[in-house]
């Protein structure tokens, strides 16, 4: 689909100018900054897609390390394969790998028990894609979808009569269970209840750790809301098990490469 929003509706029409355009030729695509590398196979697939006769060799892997200047990949295919995929491929593989280095900054960042998840503020149509670019962030997946698990936010609350009454249905369902808390009052209503996990939401540290205490390790614990580079360490230090963080997918800056005939 992605190629097909570039190509329709009658192709390159630029490379169809170009004599050479059946001639086999190599490219390659080079780092212009240091991050963490993802999304190689869906950069590959542009390629493949476009023409059968493309090799693709990886020069490092996803969820790797890479240095400005260095190379991550090299391509042989026909001149015309490679001007037609180039940029829905390279399109993939810098917000994959944006996404797998900014990732990477939240989790350089915590404490070892803490993690890094990500969540449903994706762009439409490429959860799989920034989902995946989070894992080789280093960082952990929420639900994928509504139907996953059992999420009980604010508006689920403040609709409900009974907020005891909604977990004890839940808890019927025998899916995963997570309550959003936004105080302590609140927290004392749900606590003892037989679900898995607590999510604190915008609380202050002093507030989340008087919430943890109250816990006593019955529950998973989750913060969610505004978490930044510059607070996550104070978050994780708090002694919370995981920290969501919307930002490193649905604000992730684009890793910067670039593609060069050799």
């Amino acid at each position: 689909m992605a190629l097909e929003e570039d190509l329709r509706p009658r192709g390159d029409i630029t490379t169809k100018l170009i004599k050479s355009k059946n001639e086999m030729i190599k490219a390659r695509i080079i780092a212009k900054q240091d991050g963490i590398v993802a999304g190689l196979e869906f950069c590959k697939a542009a390629f493949k897609l476009i023409g059968r006769e493309t090799v693709f060799i990886k020069k490092v892997s996803d969820g790797k390390k890479i240095k400005k200047n260095k190379v991550i990949a090299e391509i042989k295919a026909m001149t015309k394969t490679i001007l037609k995929a180039e940029r829905t491929a390279l399109n993939f593989l810098n917000h994959a790998s944006g996404i797998a280095t900014i990732t990477n900054q939240f989790v350089k960042k915590i404490s070892k028990k803490t993690k890094i998840c990500c969540t449903r503020k994706t762009t439409p149509n490429l959860r799989t894609l920034e989902k995946y670019a989070v894992k080789k962030g280093g960082g952990y997946n929420h639900r994928y979808n509504l139907s996953d698990e059992i999420l009980i936010k604010d508006n689920h609350i403040s609709v409900s009569k009974s907020l005891s009454g909604l977990i004890k249905k839940a808890i019927k369902t025998k899916k995963i269970i997570t309550v959003e808390i936004e105080n302590i009052n609140q927290l004392k209503q749900v606590l003892g209840l037989n679900f898995k996990r607590i999510l604190f939401d915008n609380m202050n540290s002093s507030q989340l750790k008087k919430c943890i205490k109250l816990c006593k390790n019955k529950y998973q614990t989750e913060y969610s809301g505004n978490a930044t580079l510059k607070n996550i360490k104070q978050i994780s230090k708090t002694g919370i098990d995981r920290i969501s963080v919307g930002a490193i997918t649905h604000s992730a800056k684009s890793f910067d490469s670039t593609l060069l005939f050799r």
